[in-house]
């Protein structure tokens, strides 16, 4: 990576960039990881280094704050930091409340020993440690903003039991549950009495409104305007309001959650969630966040991409343009294979042709989720030509989900570099579709499609190679400029 381009991720202090390169101060003598919560160092006193044991090669020790190292100088100390990085991803969707610490451990390829060393040793607690104070965040959050009882905030969080989420909210806060609670906090209507895991949502599962608060200045209009393009009938639906409502995957059953559009402000989005079992919650409230890419810092994309002769009108024009995350990787990766070479309102038909013929009903909604890997896999190519798709976009659908059911894994917690590869491996899959899934489902910031030629044309770039050289001023933020360049043009891929 560029040095400058290295300083720019390292002062957003952004942990998707954990492992891609340490950063060295020479005054100290002492290198982090980007994401180090210590005061950055002035550029003149940078120095960046691709592995960490190149830091401690050239004379460098490691940060005790936010610890880059557990076994100094080995080589492969890079891929450890990567794998910290991949996994505290994971745990902030909800991995581990998913499929437990081993699962969690399986999905990254290592062992559970190994998984919670590198943890302790580069971010300082244990995976059980970190999922805990995640729940106790997202127990505050409800706390505050719901009427919810505190014994279905407990379980809402995904806490065992009132016990262990009194003695937790205790350790996080210094105080009892009970004193958290605000006066007038928002209403959530649903069964009363105390929720347990499994509960049938028609009985037990309440409709929660929430206030899902971002760094402003969020441009609102542009990602509604994204996802009514988007919509897939039968998959999502608009309301008279404007309001966006879909399904969202959890473990105990889709979820349905609605964006109410008209109630946005300037700093936070408001949602109403109906999960199938409150114990899924918190990993829903994640699944948002990425979606609708809350947790970016726009002030900080904008110091990189404003002075920009090129992309800096387009952010002064619209500032707070985000780049609209996913739901389901996998999800996102099949539409994203329907959708190529044609206009998005033809893959859009031809995607709720697929979820007619293979979706399955979510609850008393109206609404069909889409269909998984297996059930597309299973369909094979012959069923998917029938609904539209020429015969080589349905022989890649089909092997895109046959790898996912395989164990394809396309989320924040990937590797990238992996997934990459893996994606190009499979027929019918370019680089276009791989950038693509990368900045969408992966989460990847700095993903930059160089062959769209809507890109090209709004560089005025002849090659790929000419565009890629015009981006790489971008980094750590392509992504974002990619964003705006196809919005300006009135192109949503």
């Amino acid at each position: 990576m560029d040095p400058e381009v290295a300083y720019r991720a390292a002062s957003g202090r952004d942990p998707r960039f954990d492992g891609r390169f340490f950063l060295g101060v020479t005054t100290t003598g002492i290198y982090c990881r980007p994401s180090c919560p210590a005061r950055k160092p002035l550029r003149r006193n940078a120095v960046f280094f691709p592995t960490a044991a190149a830091a401690v090669a050239a004379g460098f020790r490691a940060c005790k704050r936010c610890r880059p190292d557990s076994l100094p100088g080995s080589r492969h100390w890079d891929a450890s930091g990567d794998l910290a990085a991949r996994a505290v991803r994971a745990i902030r969707d909800g991995v581990v409340d998913e499929l437990g610490v081993a699962g969690l451990a399986r999905r990254l390829a290592v062992s559970e020993r190994h998984l919670h060393r590198v943890l302790v040793a580069e971010v300082g607690a244990s995976p059980l440690q970190l999922n805990r104070t995640r729940r106790a965040h997202t127990a505050r959050t409800l706390i505050e903003q719901t009427s919810l009882s505190l014994t279905d905030i407990a379980f809402a969080a995904g806490f065992g039991s009132v016990r262990q989420f009194n003695e937790v909210m205790l350790g996080e806060y210094g105080v009892p549950p009970s004193a958290l609670r605000r006066p007038g906090a928002g209403a959530a209507s649903g069964r009363a009495g105390a929720l347990g895991p499994g509960d049938p949502a028609s009985d037990a599962a309440p409709t929660v409104v929430l206030r899902l608060r971002h760094r402003a200045p969020y441009d609102a209009v542009a990602m509604r305007a994204f996802q009514r393009a988007h919509a897939v009938a039968g998959m999502d639906l608009i309301g008279d309001d404007g309001a966006f409502t879909t399904g969202v995957p959890a473990p105990h059953g889709t979820a349905v959650a609605t964006v109410d559009w008209a109630a946005a402000s300037a700093d936070h989005l408001t949602v109403r969630i109906r999960p199938a079992d409150i114990a899924d919650l918190t990993g829903i409230v994640a699944k948002l966040r990425r979606w609708l890419d809350l947790d970016a810092d726009p002030q900080l994309i904008a110091e990189v991409l404003g002075p920009d002769p090129i992309i800096g009108p387009l952010v002064a024009a619209r500032p707070g343009l985000r780049v609209p995350g996913s739901l389901d990787g996998a999800v996102i990766a099949m539409l994203t294979v329907i959708g190529q070479a044609v206009s998005l309102k033809a893959a859009a038909v031809f995607a709720a042709r697929l979820v007619a013929a293979f979706g399955t009903s979510v609850s008393d909604s109206g609404l069909h989720a889409f269909p998984t890997p297996q059930t597309v896999a299973g369909a094979g190519a012959d069923a998917l030509r029938e609904i539209g798709l020429t015969g080589a976009r349905a022989a890649a659908l089909h092997a895109l989900a046959s790898a996912l059911a395989r164990g394809l894994e396309l989320s924040p917690a990937s590797d990238r570099a992996q997934a990459r590869r893996e994606l190009l491996a499979l027929p019918g899959i370019g680089p276009w579709t791989a950038d693509y899934i990368a900045l969408r489902a992966l989460g990847d910031p700095d993903a930059f499609a160089p062959g769209d030629l809507v890109l090209r044309k709004s560089l005025g770039a002849r090659t790929e190679r000419e565009a890629s050289a015009i981006a790489s001023a971008w980094s750590p933020w392509r992504g974002y400029a990619a964003m705006h360049l196809w919005t300006s043009s009135a192109y949503l891929p």
